[in-house]
């Protein structure tokens, strides 16, 4: 079978409260809408044809025929980091959530991770990782002492100078951290965050690493490389899933993504590409840049035209989300939201998808679209949307 497929996340970009927002104290949380509301004149004319305002009520207008299949998708598994988003939509959903660490981590976890790595620690709690490099990084460069972090999401963070520690002894700290955070301490990721700089200057450098458990049961990745379907894939995809049948490049700019993501479909004859579209997230979500959300979002509606011209007659092209992270609410988190779902292609009819149950509707079409056995979990609209 010679047909593609790809899921293209545009990371973090939410749409609205999910069925159980208010419980994961998100109320009010609307990635997009509230950004578009808050930049009068935002136009984004290619999104607005696909009928991404079609999609939920986010301030776009909606548009009597779309040119993409349109929908929305709720979160089902237990959680709202990038790991159990990445993993639903691909068909796999975390029932118990990965544990969290508001107070910071058990004394006697960094004890044994200091003496492993042979340097001390400072910060453990909760923090913003640009904060905290202001807070710690002097201290960090004068001692050479980790700088530990983590956030709402599960998440065990060491933040270290690139001219004070050699990036693969950081490497290897993290590989030592993610050995020890097991069991009851199993956190989704470890995420090595090398910066660069002085005092007032600090700077997050490219080389940012995810340490992820692997996924507990099949995935979409992994049915793929049973049948022999080449996978190409961009951004943090590969760390996110523990590298298991998925090798990518990491972009730290969605233009850098959106690149690759031109060059993957150009070069790919069959197979599946899986992107992670990282800005929306990393540069502006977790720093309430609303600004410069926005400019992102025009530079993503521009850039729609040159997706469109690779697309092929048997393709099918998802773009979606993994969790919302509004950048006008107070929290510097993720929220938890339902997601987009633009489903488009020379395989695709452009009708109504309604409000899915699940991330995961979206990896059981691509695995139906692929042909390969079903997923653990989803319910393929594949049947609605295929061109007859």
């Amino acid at each position: 079978m010679s047909r593609r497929a790809a899921i293209i996340v545009l990371d973090g970009l939410g749409i609205g409260a999910a069925h159980d927002t208010d419980a994961y104290g998100d109320t009010g949380s609307n990635t997009l809408g509230n950004v578009i509301r808050a930049t009068p004149g935002l136009r984004l004319p290619n999104l607005t044809a696909l009928g991404l305002g079609n999609c939920a009520d986010i301030g776009l207008p909606p548009v009597a025929t779309p040119t993409a299949a349109w929908g929305s998708a709720q979160p089902a598994a237990a959680g709202k980091d990038s790991t159990t988003g990445h993993w639903e939509l691909c068909g796999l959903t975390i029932r118990e959530p990965f544990p969290t660490y508001p107070q910071g981590f058990p004394a006697d976890l960094l004890a044994a991770f200091a003496e492993r790595t042979g340097r001390g620690v400072l910060g453990n709690r909760t923090a913003s990782g640009t904060a905290i490099l202001d807070d710690l990084g002097a201290e960090h460069v004068a001692t050479g002492k980790w700088i530990i972090y983590t956030s709402a999401d599960s998440v065990f963070q060491i933040a270290a100078h690139e001219e004070v520690v050699p990036i693969e002894e950081l490497y290897a700290a993290c590989t030592v951290a993610r050995e020890l955070l097991a069991g009851e301490h199993g956190v989704s990721r470890v995420i090595a965050r090398p910066f660069m700089g002085k005092p007032g200057a600090w700077q997050r450098t490219k080389r940012r690493k995810d340490f992820s458990r692997p996924p507990h049961g099949r995935t979409l990745l992994d049915a793929l490389a049973e049948a022999h379907v080449p996978v190409v894939g961009v951004g943090k995809v590969d760390d996110l899933f523990a590298g298991r049948n998925v090798r990518s490049i990491h972009t730290a700019t969605n233009p850098e993504a959106y690149e690759l993501i031109e060059g993957g479909l150009l070069a790919m004859r069959r197979g599946f590409l899986f992107a992670n579209v990282i800005e929306f997230d990393q540069s502006w979500g977790h720093r309430n840049d609303v600004p410069g959300f926005a400019k992102g979002l025009e530079a993503l509606d521009r850039w729609i035209p040159r997706l469109l011209k690779r697309v092929q007659a048997e393709d099918l092209i998802i773009l979606t989300a993994d969790h919302g992270n509004d950048p006008t609410t107070p929290s510097t988190d993720h929220s938890r939201e339902r997601v987009p779902v633009l489903a488009l292609g020379g395989a695709v009819r452009p009708v109504a998808l309604g409000d899915r149950a699940t991330f995961a509707d979206i990896g059981q079409t691509v695995a139906e679209h692929l042909g390969v056995p079903p997923l653990p979990d989803g319910t393929s609209f594949l049947a609605e949307v295929r061109a007859t």
